[in-house]
């Protein structure tokens, strides 16, 4: 069994994993699992959101699913916390807990507060298992447009609504910047991880391939993250996700005056909607990016639209289905 697999699995009580053992789906195309209680077992595969029964099938008909009971929510608890919620507490306050293999379970259910702060949770009742897969190759067609003639990446962005594949895409930006090719050597890489979603650390070590020479920073805001990989790991290249707000651009404009280069992710379905955003506007109008690549879903999960340049010009244009990969999530 695969590894990956074999580890999601392990997370799942004996109801539900005989369940999924029983889908006849490839389970790189599993996307996220739902888990509410008293309610059908959803999966997303490939992009659509599907019901499941009994025995396994895939159905758009929820009378027929199966139903989440406490006891399934019960025992995925305790098989991803080990059996310990309190060793967990730190990342129940974020909530969710990455486990072996890269998954990371998000939670819901009762919050206990410690006066204005989260200080754990409680009466966990909703699960989202988001899977772990990466789509190693995914950016090799893109690259070529985002390095210079000196083969250093550009000050990069990538645009995204949800679910198209930026963090895929970046994952895989960062591992081969960071080993390199017979073209170009491979340059030290820091990434600033402060959801997990990167490089999908299980107890400080990536469960996903970040390449050689890449350090990271795991469960860290990435202002924090960005200043302390300058100070103490020396990075070449800075990789962060989602940023959005002043502290970002300020940790940016520092990296960027330390002389690193810098690739980011965005939420946003256009160009034009960061620049209505107004410190991603700022970000633009200071020109901190010398490349712009915006994806879409239009086809499938993955599609690259268009790639511009530090002015919003387009450089490359999306025709056809050619730019469409396999399975990014």
């Amino acid at each position: 069994m695969d590894v990956k697999k074999e580890a999601f699995m392990k997370c799942l009580g004996s109801t539900v994993r005989k369940i999924m053992e029983g889908i006849q789906v490839d389970f790189c195309g599993i996307q996220e699992i739902r888990m509410r209680v008293h309610t059908p077992l959803f999966i997303r595969y490939r992009g659509r959101e599907y019901a499941v029964t009994e025995t396994g099938g895939l159905t758009g008909d929820i009378g027929t699913a199966y139903r989440i009971t406490r006891q399934d929510i019960k025992e995925a608890v305790e098989l991803i916390s080990n059996y310990s919620m309190y060793a967990y507490e730190e990342e129940l306050r974020q909530g969710y807990i990455t486990i072996a293999g890269g998954h990371r379970i998000g939670m819901a259910g009762k919050i206990i507060m410690d006066g204005r702060h989260i200080k754990t949770m409680r009466y966990i009742s909703f699960l989202n298992i988001r899977l772990s897969h990466e789509v190693k190759g995914c950016a090799t067609d893109v690259l070529p447009y985002l390095l210079d003639e000196k083969s250093r990446i550009y000050h990069t962005m990538i645009i995204s609504p949800p679910g198209c594949g930026k963090t895929t895409l970046l994952r895989d930006m960062i591992r081969q910047l960071s080993n390199g090719s017979c073209e170009r050597e491979g340059v030290t890489v820091g990434v600033a991880d402060e959801r997990s979603e990167i490089g999908a650390c299980y107890k400080g070590e990536p469960q996903n391939d970040l390449g050689i020479r890449t350090d990271v920073l795991d469960g860290c805001p990435k202002a924090q993250g960005m200043m302390m990989l300058i100070r103490t790991m020396a990075p070449q290249v800075i990789a962060v996700d989602e940023i959005g707000n002043r502290e970002d651009l300020e940790a940016m404009e520092y990296a960027i005056n330390c002389g690193c280069r810098l690739i980011a992710t965005v939420h946003g379905d256009s160009f034009q909607d960061i620049q209505d955003k107004p410190v991603l506007k700022s970000m633009v109008e200071k020109q901190l990016f010398d490349r712009f690549v915006l994806l879409n879903n239009r086809k499938k999960p993955g599609c690259v639209s268009s790639i511009m340049d530090g002015l919003g010009k387009v450089i490359w244009q999306q025709e056809g289905r050619r730019s469409c990969w396999k399975d990014l999530d």
